[in-house]
């Protein structure tokens, strides 16, 4: 069976999506919007807008794509966008592809797959880009379909009202997390100081908080954050969220460069082991960002 639609996959979690808006903004203008996507539905729902269809990649319908099996089914042209170090995923989808495999790597790291210029892998230019220069993901994959011919166009997000403040602790599975306790502690100051305030409990979590927030929808938690705020968090798939939906994130690094991971839209990071991020300075910071709404 010959497919006349493009096939977008993208596997990535919901911090990856929110991070790509991008590249499907500029995937979508190229083939004027006749590109079917596959991946995880509960985050490509979304992005709907940019395109023709959204399938589940966890159908059975789509194992055909990792079986070594011969198929009979083509796709008009495969775009990948994720992580293939040894090449493996890109040599199966060149044989779906009846036009040349556009091949996107997610996000920089010291180590890349083998390269295959008719699956339009990085070129040695980006790599040697990359190792001199730091590069946010949105930019380092726009920077990728240019190299394709693709005119590489950036979506702006639009800030929402920063009138309150929402935080989101997470159970400190790594001890380079900003433990959840300061944020409980950061919590009560800012209610304390009269500040709209709420918190999110996260999955693992059980605040001792009666009135934290607990919602497992991430459609109801888009419309919780439709109305603004300040989004305080570590690094996190919901950071990013937050930040594709307007929200100011102010996002608390430990293992990755903020420089290439932060947030969309309008961001603060903090690091932890080189900046002082404590509760005391947070509340700072936050007042700040208030007093900016105003002025």
């Amino acid at each position: 069976m010959d497919h006349e639609d493009i096939l977008l996959i993208h596997m990535g979690g919901l911090g990856d999506m929110c991070l790509s808006e991008s590249t499907f903004l500029s995937l979508s203008h190229h083939f004027q919007k006749n590109i079917s996507a596959l991946g995880y539905l509960r985050f490509f729902n979304f992005f709907k807008e940019y395109f023709k269809t959204i399938n589940n990649i966890e159908s059975a319908r789509w194992l055909y794509l990792f079986s070594d099996y011969p198929t009979e089914q083509t796709w008009k042209r495969i775009v990948f966008v994720g992580k293939d170090k040894n090449g493996a995923l890109r040599k199966r989808w060149k044989a779906v592809s009846r036009d040349k495999m556009i091949f996107v790597d997610m996000y920089p790291d010291n180590t890349y797959g083998p390269v295959d210029s008719e699956a339009g892998a990085l070129t040695s230019k980006i790599e040697n880009y990359q190792l001199k220069n730091v590069m946010h993901i949105e930019s380092y994959q726009l920077t990728q379909l240019e190299q394709c011919g693709i005119k590489p166009l950036k979506k702006n997000i639009k800030a929402l009202p920063r009138n309150r403040v929402i935080l989101y602790p997470e159970a400190s599975i790594t001890k380079s997390k900003w433990h959840y306790e300061n944020f409980i502690e950061l919590y009560y100051t800012l209610k304390g100081h009269g500040v709209e305030t709420h918190i999110f409990e996260s999955f693992g979590l059980n605040l001792p908080i009666a009135e934290k927030i607990v919602i497992e929808d991430l459609a109801d938690v888009k419309t919780f954050f439709d109305s603004g705020g300040i989004f305080v968090s570590n690094d996190s798939g919901m950071a990013h969220f937050a930040g594709f939906c307007g929200l100011l994130t102010i996002t608390i690094f430990s293992d990755f460069d903020s420089s290439i991971w932060h947030p969309r839209g309008e961001n603060i990071s903090l690091r932890l082991g080189y900046d002082n991020v404590v509760a005391t300075e947070l509340v700072d910071t936050i007042y700040r960002c208030l007093a900016e709404e105003t002025e």
